[in-house]
């Protein structure tokens, strides 16, 4: 059986439906169904699993996470994926197979065979790399279906067996190198801040693919994804970066974005400066610091590299003081400085005494 690489001189084609089998923890074997119809204003990723809602929405954000490292971006179509039994919680074998699914009825992707089946999971989608599984799984899956091609990110010690894939990285799909290093990201902090128990510094990470030529121009928005967000969330990131992009001049239409939370429950918009100097050290836009780059601050015009004061700050500071490392670089915004100066300047002072660096800025860029 031929190399799933070596279908990629294939004509496109697309069927109306694909399945792709993959083997629950419990020992079933579990079809993951996808089709294809005119998108006519709907998701452009639809799951269902049977009384399920948290592995359905789990298999939207992988699904979602995995086309960011498509050469093409294409939105026309909506894909509907349903699995036809529940996986056990914990249980994420499936979500390789969901994958090869959404892939196999848009025909970027052609199995030389007419059963496939599949067992992987990742915590890099996004970037396309870090596929493992089972191989127990795997070896079950091959005595199952002895006709069907098997897709794992841990084959290699089955790669004997002309049925078995290993598929380390979804650039194997196509016969390309790992689609992760045409990925760059990075992080930056910021304090969360309520005033009790859960107060901690929280992460944002932000990693972004070069756009093919073809596909440059397409909105900026478009191209932005911040999976694990409400609705509102996920649009106030978009036009944070699309806003503090058009700031950079030339840096529109050339990205392909995700941005990931540690924490994903928070109100407020005092993560924005954070966010947006993840972004810029990702794009090699920033210097990056010894530590970690922690900032809090907000904008109401990004587009003019402007930030703004925001709430809590000697509070917030305080947070930081508590968490802060040797090497650390800290940013706040310099209106809040001449409001409080006292209290955040003695703070910041040890700060310092730390190891760590503290700056005020009105506008990014200027650091």
């Amino acid at each position: 059986m031929s190399h799933p690489a070596s279908q990629a001189g294939k004509p496109l084609q697309r069927p109306a439906s694909a399945e792709c089998r993959t083997l629950l923890a419990d020992g079933r074997i579990a079809t993951i169904t996808a089709s294809r119809r005119p998108r006519g204003g709907r998701a452009d990723v639809k799951c269902v699993a049977p009384g399920a809602a948290a592995v359905a929405a789990r298999m939207q954000q992988v699904v979602r996470l995995a086309r960011h490292t498509e050469a093409r971006f294409d939105s026309r179509e909506q894909v509907v994926l349903s699995l036809d039994a529940t996986p056990a919680d914990g249980d994420r074998g499936w979500e390789l197979a969901a994958v090869l699914a959404d892939r196999m009825v848009r025909g970027l992707w052609q199995p030389p065979a007419a059963v496939v089946a599949a067992c992987g999971w990742s915590d890099a989608w996004h970037q396309g790399t870090a596929i493992t599984g089972d191989g127990s799984t795997v070896a079950a899956l091959a005595r199952a279906l002895p006709d069907a091609l098997i897709a794992s990110g841990v084959a290699k010690e089955f790669t004997a067996l002309p049925a078995v894939v290993a598929v380390p990285h979804l650039g194997v799909l196509s016969g390309h190198t790992d689609p992760c290093a045409l990925v760059s990201s990075a992080r930056a902090w910021f304090p969360l801040y309520s005033g009790g128990a859960h107060d901690t510094l929280a992460w944002v990470e932000v990693a972004v693919t070069p756009l093919p030529i073809e596909a440059q121009g397409t909105d900026e928005e478009e191209t932005i994804a911040a999976p694990g967000l409400n609705v509102a969330a996920q649009l106030a990131v978009r036009q944070v970066l699309a806003a503090a992009r058009h700031f950079d001049g030339r840096a529109l239409g050339r990205w392909r974005t995700v941005v990931r939370f540690s924490e994903t429950r928070f109100q407020g918009n005092s993560y924005e400066l954070a966010l947006v100097m993840a972004d810029r050290l990702a794009r090699g836009r920033e210097f990056v610091p010894r530590g970690r780059l922690i900032a809090t601050g907000c904008s109401a015009a990004w587009h003019t590299g402007r930030v703004d004061p925001v709430q809590e700050l000697a509070a917030k500071l305080a947070l930081i003081a508590r968490q802060g490392r040797t090497g650390d670089r800290i940013l706040l915004p310099e209106g809040n400085i001449a409001v409080n100066d006292a209290d955040i300047t003695s703070v910041a002072a040890a700060i310092r005494e730390q190891g760590a660096t503290v700056a005020r800025i009105a506008r990014i860029g200027m650091i």
